[in-house]
């Protein structure tokens, strides 16, 4: 089982990638020293507000999705 760090969903900002299987999301970091935080984060799959995700890294932060 990998480890991670919890983090809960949110806020759902907007889908993307091809398909729209990447949603782009505000998590809140529930464990470890960024807990508390609140980061951008791109999960894959279906991602509803209130699920708990696992976080391989908190340093991460994803890009702001731009239109155009």
């Amino acid at each position: 089982m990998p480890e991670g760090t919890p983090a809960k969903v949110v806020e759902i900002i907007k889908r993307t990638g091809v398909q729209g299987e990447i949603v782009q999301a505000l998590v809140q970091i529930l464990e470890g020293p960024e807990k508390g935080r609140i980061k951008r984060r791109n999960i894959r799959g279906n991602t509803r507000i209130g699920d708990i995700v696992t976080l391989l890294d908190t340093e991460i932060e994803a890009t702001e999705i731009k239109e155009f």
